[in-house]
């Protein structure tokens, strides 16, 4: 868990702004590093890339801290069992994206397919083994997810997704899509509901990163047994907005 200092007084907006061109300029360098870099240990394990990557998170979550002043509080440690599960993660911000990675043991991951087709990027991020999905092909993309989910927590990997597909405002709900849940109820897998705060520091396109400490709560595992896939959507999101209500502070 990252250190949390004492909460200062609200910066200039032109120190809001140096702060940011500090942390982009190291963030989107290193960023092209490590992709290359994950490229090119494409003979070595997925252990091995994984390794290299969450040393890159660790990294960058701390040169957050020292250029935006920007930290965060994990709650629920203890939830997080030993054997593979399914993480229904909140969507607010591009943080999440990459601080989930340190949070939770070896993972992968639900995207969108189109990101694989960025350069670089998307080259390392297919060398993840991500489950990448058609998100317009509906039924279908419901049965890959399914499928594919089940190979990966099998060999022992968490699967990590947003179950809302995309970020949301502080304060939002979206509609939660129920492929996540359907895996759970196939594979027998429990969910690790996960509710943060991240958007109200680092706003979607938004260039400057506010300081402060992002609030995480981990919540205990969400068995699948005996229920719908409808019933542990319900279950699960239900957990992830009302700990939501608690640690928002922008409201509508």
């Amino acid at each position: 868990m990252a250190t949390i200092p004492p909460r200062a007084d609200a910066p200039s907006l032109f120190v809001l702004y140096l702060r940011a061109a500090a942390f982009w300029l190291v963030f989107a360098t290193t960023t092209l590093i490590a992709g290359i870099l994950v490229i090119f240990m494409f003979p070595l394990s997925l252990a091995s890339r994984q390794a290299f990557v969450n040393g890159y998170v660790h990294f960058i979550l701390w040169w957050l801290g020292i250029t935006c002043r920007l930290y965060h509080e994990i709650q629920g440690h203890e939830h997080i069992p030993t054997e593979p599960c399914i993480v229904f993660s909140k969507h607010q911000s591009t943080w999440e994206t990459f601080a989930l990675q340190i949070m939770f043991p070896s993972q992968i991951w639900v995207a969108k397919r189109e990101l694989l087709w960025i350069p670089i990027f998307g080259w390392a991020l297919a060398l993840m083994k991500p489950i990448a999905l058609n998100r317009s092909s509906g039924r279908a993309a419901v049965e890959q997810l399914v499928k594919q989910g089940k190979e990966r927590l099998a060999a022992g990997l968490w699967v990590i997704l947003f179950p809302e597909g995309t970020r949301v405002a502080p304060g939002k709900k979206g509609r939660y899509k129920i492929g996540g849940a359907v895996l759970a109820e196939r594979s027998g897998y429990p969910i690790i509901p996960v509710a943060h705060n991240a958007g109200e520091y680092w706003p979607r396109r938004s260039f400057i990163k506010h300081p402060g400490t992002i609030q995480v709560r981990i919540g205990p595992p969400i068995s699948p047994s005996g229920k719908t896939a409808q019933e542990i959507l319900k279950e699960s999101s239900g957990w992830i907005e009302t700990n939501m209500v608690e640690i928002t502070t922008l409201q509508d």
